[in-house]
């Protein structure tokens, strides 16, 4: 029998950072890269092998990090009783969202008239983090049920529309809502099923328990991990449920292979889920006992996922509107009154995908010893409970 180590920590940290420094490249992508403007990088008849891997590796991001979150408050409410933890999700959630509505849209658009407000990653993160405050007095074995019926059922409603409606666009179907002349909102992240990834990472934290054996735990990560795989081909392969859109057989071609692997994010699709927890699942199960600098680089950006987040937008906007100076569009057409990508004006803005990469590298190197200095200030200064919420 194993008790919790450091390494063992570490291994959720590294994941964390890991997920952070790659969703980077996606939002790299979307500021850079020409194609971005004119196709989707995902669709197999348009795109190419390398944009669409660069867009596809980046689906492991958000729902490895909702996940974390939810173990991450199962380690935290080891050392707070229960109606703390409840409050301090609770407080936190709410925080978040506001976050996202004004710190994080003003970051995409650098529109002080705020005509355009996505909701998304942050928010979906701050209503789980609301509704699993609830959850969390409930009884461990309905938090599983709760999960694991929302995230293999979800799909179920996919043929249910209800054009305008804002409840079910927030719940399950991702629709833009104008609240006033000019002014609108974008539910991007539904919350069906991204709550439930949230409590489904609170039920797994027991297998961080101090006296949860290690060998135990890696077997049970690895066939979940592989069983999640195993899964998602059946249903491929089967192409009637699972994900909204089944995919097209394009022959014995890697037009077929990206057909396959094409699932759909908005709202994430029980596939999309198989494939990308899985892969979660197997890198925990085999990342406890690295060590050395690449996963101390990267654990940083674990420790300090909130205010990485945060900068690296900012950051990537900014230089993105040095671009636009530089190559005559100008710094004000990065003033956007919509996501960048929507925007029709920037067509022929952009870069090839080598550019994309090197200004991805660029950030992340910039972005790191600001990350290292607030990751020692949070270590030294544990005390001050402000630095919990960032």
């Amino acid at each position: 029998m194993t008790t919790t180590t450091k390494n063992r920590i570490e291994s959720i940290d590294f994941l964390k950072g890991l997920v952070m420094v790659i969703m980077a490249l996606d939002h790299v992508r979307d500021y850079f890269h020409y194609s971005a403007f004119f196709f989707n990088p995902t669709d197999p008849t348009v795109t190419s092998v390398p944009i669409f891997f660069t867009r596809f590796m980046t689906h492991f991001c958000a729902p490895a990090f909702s996940f974390l979150a939810g173990l991450s408050a199962y380690m935290i409410g080891k050392r707070k009783p229960l109606n703390e933890l409840s409050r301090f999700l609770f407080k936190r959630g709410i925080w978040l969202v506001f976050v996202e509505v004004i710190i994080i849209s003003l970051a995409w658009k650098f529109d002080f008239q705020f005509r355009h407000i996505g909701l998304q990653t942050i928010w979906s993160l701050g209503v789980s983090m609301m509704v699993l405050a609830g959850l969390i007095y409930l009884p461990k074995k309905f938090i599983w049920a709760f999960s694991l019926v929302i995230i293999f059922g979800h799909n179920l409603l996919d043929n249910i529309h209800f054009d305008g409606n804002f409840v079910w666009s927030m719940l399950h179907e991702p629709q833009k809502f104008e609240f006033a002349e000019g002014y609108t909102v974008v539910f991007a992240y539904s919350l069906l099923p991204w709550v439930a990834v949230m409590s489904l990472g609170y039920c797994f934290g027991s297998l961080y328990d101090s006296t949860f054996d290690a060998a135990r735990r890696k077997r049970l990560l690895n066939r979940l991990g592989v069983g999640s795989f195993i899964l998602f081909f059946i249903l491929a392969a089967i192409n009637k449920y699972g994900d909204p859109f089944p995919w097209t057989n394009y022959g014995y071609s890697i037009k077929t292979v990206m057909a396959i692997l094409n699932v759909n994010k908005y709202p994430p699709s029980l596939q999309y889920l198989l494939i990308t927890l899985g892969g979660a699942l197997l890198f925990l199960a085999h990342s406890e006992k690295l060590k050395g600098k690449v996963v101390d680089f990267f654990t940083v950006f674990g420790r300090v996922p909130f205010f990485y987040y945060v900068l690296h937008i900012y950051l990537i906007h900014l230089l993105a509107a040095f671009a636009a100076y530089f190559t005559g569009f100008g710094w004000n057409a990065l003033v956007l009154p919509r996501f960048i990508t929507r925007v029709e004006a920037l067509q022929g803005y952009g870069f090839n995908l080598i550019t994309v990469y090197l200004v991805w590298i660029v950030v992340i190197i910039a972005l790191y010893p600001l990350c290292k200095k607030f990751d020692t200030y949070k270590q030294n200064n544990k005390d001050k409970w402000w630095l919990s919420y960032l």
